[in-house]
């Protein structure tokens, strides 16, 4: 099934902006590159309307690139097919204070039964195994004690930490 077909037309204050945008060129490669694009695709009055793998070429992109752009543009405007969109998401932590004070008292612990150090994913499955978290990667077991490891609590990370 083909992709729907975004059509670009622009009015001549959006054309002139972009002329000026590439012109000056003081902005980012990729602003440009947009720029250059939906003055290519442009179907209304003095606009060459090219098609996606002309304009590609022409620009040096991607044809999948051009479609977003042009569905960036029908969809929701100049703006937002000139520039990136903003990250939204937020990266929440795996541990509150409680599962952390946890993993510091099992790290600062004895090893398990046969084992001179803890690894980290030995702690990552013992957290899981007593139910202190759902999941738990090693790395993020590394990332935790190496930002609140110890604080002078048990003494200096081992240097034997393994994953």
């Amino acid at each position: 099934m083909p992709l729907p077909k975004y059509i670009v037309r622009l009015t001549a204050e959006e054309r002139t902006e972009l002329e000026e945008l590439i012109r000056t060129g003081k902005r980012a490669a990729s602003v440009i590159v947009h720029a250059r694009i939906l003055l290519k695709a442009d179907a209304g009055d003095g606009g060459p309307g090219w098609d996606d793998e002309r304009i590609a070429e022409a620009v040096e992109c991607g044809a999948s690139t051009v479609y977003r752009v042009r569905q960036a543009f029908v969809e929701e405007g100049l703006p937002a097919a000139l520039f990136r969109k903003k990250p939204t998401g937020r990266q929440y932590r795996k541990l509150d204070g409680a599962q952390e004070a946890h993993l510091i008292a099992l790290a600062c612990g004895a090893p398990p039964e046969g084992r001179a150090t803890w690894t980290l994913r030995l702690l990552a499955d013992r957290l899981v195994e007593l139910e202190v978290v759902d999941s738990i990667s090693p790395e993020c077991v590394r990332t935790t004690l190496k930002k609140r490891f110890f604080e002078g609590s048990c003494g200096a990370p081992q240097a034997g930490w393994r994953q």
